[in-house]
């Protein structure tokens, strides 16, 4: 069994010690000690106002719980959950004079802005509590005009505001706004932050009670459309609440995390920008959410998909602004030293101008499964479809970057070829069903094409394995979605022993998968120095390719090991590490939670089709 995670050293909580809250427009991270250490705001991808994450508690907090002498670190809540299915964390402190709950949400927009709820109550006797809230704009750099007006506090910085109302009196002193309050049994205190442009009128003071309400009913009815019919119903609920979390309710775009440079090695140099909608992370997002009944994220999706390519995929990035802008420009913040010393800190992504050719498959073959799931057909969609696959008649021959977003040379990437065929095969299926209006003949003929390179090209008979690229001897984690994807059955020996040699070579840990060979302290595949955890998305591929090549009692069991990894609150960040037992990497990791889900889905599908047989 893979031990569970240590508890935190004092210097510094762990990536796993926060909870998510957000209103599915922008996201904030709660730590155990009930600081908010990150918040951008509106929106996922606006600057931070509280950037401590990445820095210090000079760079932007708001820490409520028991008060402490100065000096003495806060202290961890004894106990914290998610209230129900829901985006509401509590957590309870029990002090010598009493127990104390803090209730945090942040309720779904109805016609208002950006709002942080924050509501104290009294669980038994008496505690001393204190609320600290020192906002930074612009990542942490800029310390703003605080003041007063009608009882309420005001934080103005350039074209910002935060709007902060509780009914407790409030000091300000050097860019924080301090309360100190007694809270007794029975008793409760709410405090609201709310973000508004600064040349606008203030917010109206907004009602925490009826917010409380609001947030409860959008979680309970939402939860309500599950259709998961297995035996982990509580992980795949919480990665779907989360996956949810990340949609951007008005464009329907999917941000593949609400965080930027959380380190992949801690004091490590990878260390990217996550809040941008990947075509890849948002197609396989929807994926996992269609097949647990979700089909209006799906819709939006579409949508957000043909307002941003527009008429001309033939300009394709990989990924986008979540309103569908195409710059993305990375630049670091030298004045944010990084999460445990992780520098640069990168706000962007260089990687938009990549060549990726898998991500036409990722896209089609979502499109396909909508279309599986009955979402309603679109002219346009079939439009899209066509123009998609044309792209990759005119492109799949050349060399890309691959999934991984290697920073060097271009290659043939054994998987992304794969999924070109991907895309033109779901396109031949498409057309067979009449769905889609085209040359049947010339589809066929492009993707056994296709399949006939790969097979040539991608594979080495003598070690029986696909390889990471065409005439390569590594090994790429990727290959393991060879059985989910139909390019070959999965009990195609080619298949099997794929799947055995990157479980061989690429596993470690009992089960947990690196992306490809990792390089120590040399310079890796990606050109950059250093290392980096277990890809949890990875490991649960190894799970699916299991299961589906005929090992579902292994597969289960890698499952369930992997079930072990999460926070206590039942997330995942990118990857792991299972020598020091941390989390790394962007948190929460839209890619591990999807992975979760899809492979509970696979794993009840194939317990289903088992059962009868056992039966009989």
């Amino acid at each position: 069994m893979i031990t569970p995670p240590l508890p935190p050293p004092a210097r510094r909580p762990r990536i796993e010690d926060y909870a998510l809250i957000g209103d599915m427009q922008t996201a904030a991270l709660v730590c155990r000690d009930g600081s908010v250490d990150w918040l951008c705001l509106p929106r996922f991808d606006s600057p931070a106002v509280l950037a401590s994450l990445l820095g210090t508690d000079q760079n932007g907090s708001w820490r409520i719980g028991p008060a402490v002498p100065a000096g003495v670190p806060a202290p961890y809540a004894d106990r914290r959950r998610y209230v129900g299915d829901s985006l509401i964390v509590e957590s309870e402190w029990d002090t010598a004079t009493g127990t104390v709950r803090v209730l945090d949400f942040m309720p779904p927009r109805d016609g208002h802005g950006p709002q942080l709820t924050r509501i104290v109550e009294g669980v038994s006797g008496t505690v001393e509590m204190a609320s600290a809230l020192s906002p930074r704009f612009g990542y942490g750099r800029h310390t703003p005009w605080i003041y007063g007006e009608n009882g309420r506090t005001a934080a103005v910085s350039g074209p910002d505001a935060l709007w902060l109302d509780t009914s407790v009196p409030g000091t300000e002193k050097d860019g924080a706004v301090r309360h100190a309050f007694t809270i007794a049994a029975g008793a409760w205190v709410a405090f609201a932050l709310s973000w508004q442009p600064s040349h606008t009128a203030p917010p109206e003071v907004p009602d925490a009670e009826a917010a409380l309400v609001q947030t409860t009913a959008f979680w309970a009815a939402w939860v309500e459309q599950l259709r998961y019919d297995g035996p982990y119903r509580e992980p795949v609920v919480r990665a779907l609440i989360t996956l949810k979390a990340l949609t951007h309710g008005p464009t329907g775009g999917v941000v593949a995390a609400p965080t930027t440079s959380l380190p992949e090695e801690i004091g490590g140099v990878r260390n990217w920008d996550y809040r941008a909608c990947w075509l890849r992370d948002s197609a396989v997002t929807l994926s996992a959410l269609l097949r647990t009944g979700y089909r209006d994220e799906a819709t939006a999706w579409r949508r957000w998909l043909l307002r941003t390519l527009g008429g001309d995929p033939q300009n394709l990035q990989i990924m986008y602004r979540i309103d569908g802008r195409r710059e993305l420009p990375e630049r670091e913040l030298p004045w944010l030293p990084g999460y445990e010393g992780s520098s640069p800190v990168r706000i962007g992504n260089g990687a938009v101008d990549q060549l990726q050719l898998d991500v036409p498959g990722e896209v089609v073959e979502t499109l396909f499964l909508a279309h599986q799931h009955g979402v309603a057909r679109c002219e346009n969609t079939e439009a899209l479809i066509l123009k998609l696959v044309d792209y990759v008649r005119q492109h799949w021959r050349e060399p890309d970057d691959g999934i991984w977003e290697v920073r060097g040379d271009h290659r043939h990437f054994t998987h992304s070829k794969i999924m070109c065929w991907v895309a033109v095969d779901r396109a031949v299926r498409l057309a067979k069903d009449g769905v889609l209006d085209a040359d049947l003949n010339a589809l066929t003929a492009l993707r056994d094409e296709i399949h006939a390179e790969v097979c040539a090209k991608g594979y080495d008979p003598v070690r029986n394995t696909f390889t990471q690229s065409y005439g390569s001897t590594e090994l790429d984690a990727s290959l393991l979605l060879l059985p989910r994807t139909g390019f070959l059955p999965p009990d195609d020996p080619r298949v099997i022993g794929t799947v055995d040699a990157v479980r061989r070579e690429l596993s470690s840990h009992e089960g947990l998968v690196h992306r490809y060979p990792t390089a120590g302290a040399q310079e890796g595949v990606d050109g950059l120095p250093g290392d980096e955890g277990a890809f949890l998305l990875c490991s649960f591929w190894l799970v699916d390719a299991l299961a589906l090549t005929g090992r579902l009692t292994e597969a289960r069991d890698l499952f369930e090991r992997l079930l072990a990894l999460r926070t206590d609150l039942g997330l995942l960040a990118e990857e792991y590490d299972p020598v020091t037992r941390r989390q790394l990497g962007n948190f929460p990791q839209a890619f591990s939670l999807l992975g979760l889900t899809e492979s509970a889905a696979l794993l009840a599908e194939l317990d289903r089709a088992v059962s009868p047989v056992m039966a009989a």
